[in-house]
């Protein structure tokens, strides 16, 4: 399947299209002029924070199990501190390329778990003190993490066990 095909699989089951999920990186001033390195921080934690307390839904907590709950603050701050325009933390981390898909492709996400995901990163962008007054810049990210989410699950129906960067299977026993 073409990159092209995968972004309108996200488009059809998200909403949003590629074009609208880059408005959130081209934003000026950037989300990270805007709430700086601490608010992008804050916005990691307060989403983990919600993740792993999330008792309603013990097979969506279950998908983070393989990292512990500072490792997945920290590797997710980084990423939004890149990618919303400030230092190249990720790349440092983690290498050149970002490679979302590849990096989740060991988790075998589905639609369900995307929406969980997103009504927890949705309560925790409505909770930071940087954004509460700054409407652009949550509608933005909301768009870029809805498109996101949905083209993860569309890509994880066509990745191939050499692309995986996350691991190194895929777990097919369980679609959350």
């Amino acid at each position: 399947m073409s990159k092209q095909e995968l972004q309108q699989k996200a488009l059809d089951n998200g909403g949003v299209s590629y074009q609208e999920s880059l408005e959130a990186e081209k934003l000026e001033p950037t989300i990270y002029e805007r709430i700086g390195h601490d608010g992008l921080v804050e916005l990691a934690t307060s989403f983990y924070d919600k993740v792993f307390a999330d008792k309603e839904t013990a097979w969506f907590v279950n998908i983070f199990s393989s990292s512990t709950k500072q490792d997945a603050i920290e590797n997710q701050y980084r990423f939004l501190i890149q990618t919303f325009g400030g230092p190249d933390l990720y790349r440092q981390k983690k290498g050149k390329y970002t490679r979302l898909a590849g990096r989740h492709a060991n988790y075998n996400i589905g639609t369900q778990a995307a929406h969980r995901w997103l009504h927890h990163m949705a309560a925790a962008i409505e909770e930071n003190e940087g954004l509460k007054s700054d409407d652009e810049a949550r509608e933005k990210l909301i768009q870029y993490f809805t498109y996101t989410a949905h083209y993860l699950v569309a890509a994880m129906t066509y990745m191939r066990s050499d692309q995986l960067s996350g691991g190194t299977t895929v777990d097919p026993g369980r679609v959350w």
